[in-house]
């Protein structure tokens, strides 16, 4: 089975950038310095926000399918972030160093399994969740916040 995992698309959120403090705000964002305590993961490289730059928090609609799974949360992005981060048959650091809640959808964009899953047990779960016929993408989130942090989809 060949999966892909996949950052957001960095044009969404190219406005953000560079903007005032009230800019952010208008937008429901905000930015934050990382240090070397916080690990603020950003959405689109896939990657921590190095200590000493910036990210922007804001809230993102994760799934935007119509359904009762319908949801959105706030996420970091590194500031200034182009690249979106692709990984093919590979699970980033960025995702094996934290807990993770694996949820798989069906085509009808409804929770059909879940799993929790650490370090080297994420990429036997999502194999796992992967292998289920009805499972049509995976959501990761962070099983301590919540937050959506990446997406698996299947490849041929």
């Amino acid at each position: 089975m060949h999966y892909v995992i996949s950052g957001l698309n960095s044009s969404e959120f190219a406005h953000l950038y560079g903007q005032d403090s009230d800019y952010l705000a208008r937008h429901n964002a905000r930015r934050v310095t990382a240090d070397i305590h916080s690990a603020l993961p950003d959405r689109i490289g896939l990657k921590d926000v190095p200590p000493g730059e910036n990210a922007i928090l804001l809230n993102h609609t994760y799934q935007p399918a119509q359904s009762p799974y319908h949801g959105q949360h706030a996420i970091f992005i590194h500031e200034g972030c182009t690249h979106s981060g692709v990984f093919n048959d590979e699970i980033p650091e960025y995702l094996a160093k934290r807990q993770l809640s694996l949820r798989a959808f069906n085509l009808e964009h409804c929770i059909i399994a879940a799993e929790l899953a650490t370090g080297y047990e994420v990429e036997q779960t999502v194999l796992a969740l992967l292998q289920r016929p009805e499972t049509a993408y995976i959501h990761a989130h962070s099983a301590q916040f919540g937050c959506y942090l990446a997406r698996v989809s299947k490849t041929l």
